[in-house]
């Protein structure tokens, strides 16, 4: 018992000594509480709406505003014209969108019922079935508040976008092969690095001619490597297994996971360089990545439904980009002409953190 007691007293003692472990085990598990009882939301709230009105008249506009005062929708463009919605939904402006037929009053005023077209992104589908159901209640709610007979009620048809048999594995495949190569290029850089730092093989490169950019790269190049296969596979799987289609370009899919890997490498890399131990590099990992990228990057909730702070947070986490980017290139076949934003951020991100990591790195050197 008294060795087993002084076991325990070691272990508290090197907690206790390093602040760093200590910190992170105590806000660990406020951190996850706060972003899962924030984030994990299936609600739908501030959906942006199109809307296609060829001949406004008393009825549509009618609905317009009915729809506009529920609070649940923002109306983003009132366009003359369905062939112009693809561009909206391609970049994400629009989530839904109501398309009237011309004359809709003239129709009504005839005793015959009128048509809508009721059209959701179905990317993510949770989403696109409950945006469907919400506009057809708000057309029910908006009929009843206006006292719309029976018989020239309109009859909303819908239209499900990029994913019309609602397949879950089209939202979550995309969005595991973030995870995925969040895991492979952040975790383990991380924890390889540390673990090199408790062994005590880092202090070889104090005596080696190496800058500190070579070390990265060195260090870099494996899982960049280890991420590129992972990317593959994930992609081979997902066309073969779950029959998630590739709409869009693999070359420029392909470049943007090697982008994304970058981007984890340089966090793996940076956290190792400004932690002591596996165990510290391993918690800050799964704080500083894994965490934001299941949370907060639309893998699995929708961001528009979670709080402005957490909004406006997930645009830190390279993960948004890029699941943003994948469900463009894999689900509406998008190309660089819609997804240059991401691109460019990603890219920009790629270089900070790489010369931070590098900077970093030299410090611990010194």
């Amino acid at each position: 018992m008294s060795a087993l007691a002084g076991l325990v007293r070691k272990e508290v003692y090197h907690v206790l000594r390093d602040r760093r472990t200590l910190v992170v085990l105590v806000l660990l598990p406020a951190i996850q509480v706060v972003l899962f009882g924030y984030a994990i939301r299936t609600d739908v709230d501030r959906v942006r709406l199109a809307i296609v009105d060829p001949a406004p008249d008393a009825a549509t506009t009618a609905l317009r505003d009915r729809i506009a005062g529920s609070g649940t929708f923002h109306i983003v463009r009132v366009l003359p014209r369905a062939d112009m919605l693809e561009p909206l939904f391609q970049r994400g402006d629009a989530q839904a969108a109501l398309v009237f037929e011309p004359r809709l009053a003239a129709q009504m005023g005839r005793g015959l019922p009128a048509r809508l077209l009721v059209v959701a992104d179905a990317t993510e589908p949770n989403t696109g079935s409950i945006l469907q159901a919400y506009l057809v209640a708000a057309i029910q709610n908006a009929e009843r508040d206006l006292s719309v007979p029976a018989a020239k009620r309109v009859l909303p048809q819908v239209r499900m976008a990029f994913n019309p048999t609602r397949e879950s594995a089209h939202l979550f495949v995309p969005g595991l092969m973030a995870f995925v190569l969040t895991i492979i290029s952040a975790l383990m850089t991380a924890i390889s690095l540390a673990r090199e730092k408790e062994t005590g093989t880092m202090e070889a490169l104090l005596v080696s001619p190496l800058r500190p950019w070579q070390i990265v790269v060195g260090k870099v190049a494996p899982y960049l490597a280890i991420g590129f296969a992972s990317a593959l596979s994930i992609l081979l799987e997902a066309r073969l297994v779950f029959d998630v289609p590739l709409r869009g370009s693999l070359l420029l899919l392909v470049g943007e996971g090697l982008l994304f890997i970058l981007v984890s490498l340089a966090l793996g890399i940076l956290i190792s360089a400004r932690t002591a131990s596996q165990r510290v590099a391993m918690m800050g990992t799964l704080v500083g990545t894994m965490l934001p990228t299941m949370l907060l990057s639309g893998f699995i909730f929708p961001i528009e439904s979670m709080p402005p702070l957490l909004q406006a947070l997930s645009y830190v986490v390279p993960a948004r980009y890029f699941v943003l980017v994948a469900r463009g290139i894999m689900l509406k076949g998008i190309g660089l002409t819609y997804l240059w934003r991401e691109t460019l951020v990603l890219s920009l991100m790629a270089v900070a953190l790489l010369a931070l990591s590098a900077h970093s790195l030299h410090e611990r050197l010194e």
